[in-house]
């Protein structure tokens, strides 16, 4: 399978040395035991060949604060970090064979989405086809925090605002990265279930309408009458990256998918090209929505 890239530090912490802090536009998240265990084995390679931190951030070519941060179990490495952290200390495989069991601990985040949501950070484009609920970049609050909440078993109070502020945290993106281009596609059913009552409804319709007078948003509903539909498989999302790389995720009960085989994404992004010619179209798709929060 090819390999997914991660975020370079360089565009992580763009700025530095101009009086912009480090890494800032990102929590750190909470130490995972994952995290922990391997900065653990950074310092003591590190250690052991003799280097300060200042040293290392040197030859590593991260700062100071990086490489404290992934040391101490707060921030997760990328590969330019771990690559140059085994060249820097004897190239022994510890860090490799450690990074590949890593895992952020970050609240609010699914395990096996958290590496497709630093990615949605990188793309030039992203696509979503949604067919269970509105989708986790257009949700507001209320519907967000009535769709954690029929979460069986239910969540805690303190999972369901982690949950809730991630997902909010995620939608930033869309306003902070205008010049990347955000397509939705989702099934009319969704945006007439009243989940979570009529006035949580007229909100998150409110929103999306909003969303989709952007100009980087492309809103499109799959009617019910339809006779042809090209994502009977379920869920979809794609993005492509600087570099031209495409990439897609598929989400199902309690699991994620990254897909990075070259065939097969292509038709996966053939499947979405067929479903935005069969949904209405952005303009049709927004009276629509005008006319069902209307009627609430």
């Amino acid at each position: 399978m090819p390999e997914i890239p991660e975020p370079t530090e360089g565009e992580r912490e763009e700025g530095e040395g101009q009086g912009q802090p480090a890494g800032r536009d990102e929590r750190e998240p909470q130490p995972s035991d994952s995290l922990r265990t391997f900065g653990a084995v950074v310092q003591a390679l590190r250690e052991h060949a003799g280097l300060s931190r200042a040293e290392f951030a040197t030859l590593v070519r991260f700062s100071k604060h990086t490489v404290e941060s992934v040391e101490l179990g707060r921030r997760m490495p990328d590969e330019d970090f771990v690559e140059r952290a085994e060249d820097a200390t004897g190239n022994t495989g510890a860090l490799r064979m450690a990074f590949r069991r890593l895992s952020r601990g970050e609240p609010g985040l699914a395990a096996w989405f958290q590496r497709w949501a630093r990615l949605e950070k990188r793309a030039l484009y992203l696509s979503t086809y949604e067919c269970r609920l509105v989708p986790g970049l257009l949700q507001s609050s209320g519907y967000s925090r009535v769709a954690f909440g029929n979460s069986i078993p239910p969540l805690s109070d303190q999972q369901l605002e982690a949950q809730v502020r991630s997902r909010l945290e995620r939608q930033r993106l869309i306003h902070e990265h205008t010049n990347v281009s955000f397509s939705f596609v989702m099934e009319e059913f969704i945006v007439r279930r009243q989940l979570g009552g009529p006035e949580v409804t007229h909100e998150q319709l409110g929103l999306i309408l909003s969303l989709g007078e952007l100009r980087n948003v492309t809103v499109q509903i799959m009617p019910t009458a339809s006779v042809e539909h090209a994502g009977l498989d379920g869920p979809l999302a794609l993005l492509e990256l600087p570099d031209g790389k495409r990439l897609a995720y598929s989400e199902g009960q309690k699991n994620g998918r990254l897909i990075s085989e070259v065939r097969e994404v292509a038709i996966l992004h053939q499947r979405y090209a067929t479903l935005r010619t069969q949904a209405l179209n952005h303009d049709a798709s927004m009276s629509l929505l005008r006319e069902i929060r209307r009627a609430l």
